[in-house]
């Protein structure tokens, strides 16, 4: 899978760079992001929510691996259907 290293870089960057190599690849791919800014815990994880894909994270002792399954895309926005 696709591995972007943004160790040694801070908030946002991790998220750039891993958004980057997304924007292009089909759903069902895993994209590898590695991280050591602690920021990217929470930043990760609320990126993944926003776009749909899943994130499983795995703590090495200086920096996470971030395991982000990417999803179709949104077409919704992310609001609420008000059909019903």
């Amino acid at each position: 899978p696709p591995v972007v290293d943004a160790r040694g870089t801070r908030c946002p960057v991790p998220v750039i760079r891993l958004a980057r190599a997304a924007r292009d690849l089909p759903a069902g791919t895993t994209v590898i992001l590695l991280a050591d800014d602690v920021a990217a815990w929470s930043d990760v994880p609320a990126w993944a929510r926003m776009k749909g894909h899943s994130v499983t994270l795995a703590e090495d002792e200086d920096w996470t691996e971030f395991r982000v399954v990417l999803s179709e895309p949104r077409t919704d926005r992310g609001q609420a259907d008000r059909s019903t």
